[in-house]
């Protein structure tokens, strides 16, 4: 069968490749994969996969071999699979811990945009009370960002979007921002949970406008840049402010069917900014580092 496999030389990041069928254990189901959904950070920091591995973590298919052990949706199930390594596959064995099932009405595509980057958002936010709290999501034109303002906003915070420019801005309201931002110092509020995305010297910036027992969450760098924190910035008096980081690689199934529910109920939109056929994956992931999709990219398996 065919597959995208991590490739370290310059035609990289993946290529296609002929490998064999899956072999499912006991709780794995086999799915067939009808769409895969990119991800910056599995294909920028590619160093992390060894080569010649199936690639990808997020997909939705259909079961057509249910897991023995009689774990997870039965075959002929709409699935989404979520944190699920080596998931860019015409066939994947995946532990039933890592399905979400589709309800009738959200497309398939959509699920298959959910994954790594919707559960980001969705663990991240959990972890307070968000009625009335200032919340800024960084890098909120990009997958986690998009499912962070909807979010946010659905839980009553006041949330205010940064994005890297102008052009970024569009559609975040609709989405639930109260205020679209392309630059942090300008700002005189103060923020009781930050998501950044983004990372270098946005991080600093964020920290001095964070409120008393105010926490950042950093889920992401996609900038690349080292963050420094002038002297005496860490310093101060009243409620602690917190820095904490984020790599949770848990099962994300209760996640993934909780955001398939806000989707079918209609609360939660799903961001595909480019749709397109897997074979053309190299313009995708060119499109993607470019910083030229808003949202999420969805590549529909031939």
């Amino acid at each position: 069968m065919r597959a995208l496999v991590v490739d370290h030389g310059e035609a990289g990041p993946v290529r296609f490749a002929d490998v064999d069928e899956p072999v499912p254990s006991g709780d794995e189901a086999l799915v067939e994969i009808r769409h895969i959904g990119l991800n910056f950070g599995e294909l920028n920091y590619l160093h992390l996969w060894p080569a010649s591995a199936v690639h990808g973590h997020d997909a939705a298919g259909v079961v057509v071999r249910a897991a023995s052990d009689g774990s997870g949706p039965p075959e002929g199930t709409r699935v989404a699979l979520g944190m699920s390594a080596h998931a860019w596959a015409e066939r994947v064995a995946v532990n039933t811990a890592s399905l979400g099932t589709v309800p009738e009405g959200v497309e398939l595509a959509d699920g298959a945009a959910l994954g790594i980057a919707g559960a980001t958002a969705l663990r991240v936010l959990r972890k307070r009370s968000l009625l009335a709290r200032e919340v800024l999501i960084t890098g909120a034109s990009g997958g986690v960002g998009h499912f962070a303002v909807q979010l946010a906003a659905l839980a009553g915070a006041r949330v205010t979007a940064l994005v890297g420019s102008p052009e970024r801005t569009a559609g975040l309201r609709e989405l639930g921002a109260d205020e679209v931002l392309t630059d942090l110092p300008g700002t005189e509020r103060r923020f009781d949970l930050v998501l950044d995305t983004v990372g270098g010297p946005l991080l600093a910036q964020a920290w001095d406008s964070l409120a008393e027992g105010g926490t950042i969450h950093v889920v992401g760098y996609s900038s690349g840049e080292e963050t420094t924190f002038p002297s005496g910035t860490l310093f101060g008096f009243g409620e602690p402010r917190t820095i904490e980081t984020y790599g949770d690689r848990s099962p994300i199934s209760e996640e993934l069917t909780d955001l398939l529910g806000l989707v079918a109920a209609g609360k939660l939109a799903v961001p595909v900014g480019l749709r397109g056929d897997w074979r053309d994956v190299g313009d995708a992931v060119r499109a993607l580092f470019a910083r030229q999709v808003h949202g999420k990219i969805v590549l529909d398996v031939a």
